[in-house]
């Protein structure tokens, strides 16, 4: 029981810690990137998928009210972290650098892995059998329409804004610039 508390209290402290991480890993990765502009195209046109991905759910979610099962949560219980996934896969493509790649899939794998441990708990805790049902695939899918306003109230032009801003740093340091 000790162990499980320990790993539980470590996913919630690296959770939390996700983003603060993700600028010092940021920092890392522009310094050892060596973009191109085929990789900058390439990485963009990828980590945009993601951000189509986290939009679309992000349009779906009612974070905190209830356990969201239309749109791709219909199919995938975290699509905002697969979208952030796949953005993460094309930051590493337009650096053109394997040791970014390693970073990235690292970070990726180690963060969203604890965020997903914590915040299932949480569910769990909070919404009891209805997210229990829908983890384990027996919950029927909702009907809804994707919202432009719900995926702004979410706040996920943070991480458009955040995205399209690494990729012009990085646009730059292939320029020389940086």
């Amino acid at each position: 029981m000790a162990a499980a508390e320990s790993r539980a209290t470590a996913a919630r402290r690296i959770a939390r810690l996700r983003v603060p991480l993700g600028f010092v890993f940021g920092v890392a990765a522009v310094a050892l990137s060596h973009p191109s502009a085929s990789s900058l195209l390439l990485g963009g046109i990828v980590g945009a998928c993601g951000e189509v991905v986290r939009i679309w759910a992000a349009g779906h979610l009612e974070k905190g009210r209830e356990v969201t099962r239309s749109g791709p949560y219909r199919w995938t219980r975290h699509p905002l972290y697969a979208g952030s996934s796949i953005m993460g896969v094309g930051l590493a493509i337009a650096s053109r650098s394997a040791i970014v790649s390693v970073l990235v899939l690292g970070y990726l794998a180690v963060t969203i892995g604890a965020a997903i441990r914590t915040e299932e708990a949480h569910l769990s805790w909070k919404f009891g059998g209805e997210y229990d049902a829908y983890r384990h695939g027996t919950a029927a899918p909702v009907a809804r329409r994707f919202s432009a306003a719900r995926a702004i109230r979410n706040r996920e032009y943070r991480a458009a804004l955040g995205f399209a801003v690494v990729l012009a740093i990085l646009a730059l340091r292939s320029r020389g610039v940086l």
